[in-house]
């Protein structure tokens, strides 16, 4: 084995790495997969994480990227900021008074195959029902 063929091995294993890592989970909705990568992997200021579930998918969902923008989604984390927020109630510490956020927001209610719209999970900032 060459030195060349040890970096092909390596960057192919990388590859393979990336992919499961990013994969979509089974029935995953968009904003359970785009949550779970920016939490993980962080928003490069492009919608790279809804682009990548599209295509995995909902890959004839051409428009999505358009509805995201229509709601003041012109990235990723901004899905969050102004289109949808979590439906999960807010924990409350009894001692202190204070209300938080649970640590970790997970378990997608699922969707069917080439849906778009996200699970139950989620809810329109202005109380719209779609996207």
């Amino acid at each position: 084995m060459t030195v060349d063929d040890g970096v092909r091995a390596l960057e192919i294993e990388l590859a393979e790495l990336a992919a499961d890592l990013t994969a979509v989970g089974w029935h995953e909705c968009v904003l359970c997969y785009v949550n779970r990568m920016v939490v993980a992997h962080g928003c490069d200021g492009t919608l790279r994480w809804l682009r990548r579930w599209r295509q995995s998918s909902a890959p004839r969902a051409t428009r999505l990227e358009r509805r995201a923008g229509q709601v003041g989604a012109y990235c990723d984390c901004e899905l969050f900021l102004n289109g949808w927020d979590v439906t999960v109630d807010i924990v409350r510490d009894e001692s202190t008074g204070d209300e938080y956020w649970p640590d970790t927001v997970t378990g997608c209610r699922g969707v069917p195959a080439g849906v778009t719209q996200p699970c139950s999970l989620w809810e329109r900032l202005n109380g719209a029902t779609r996207w």
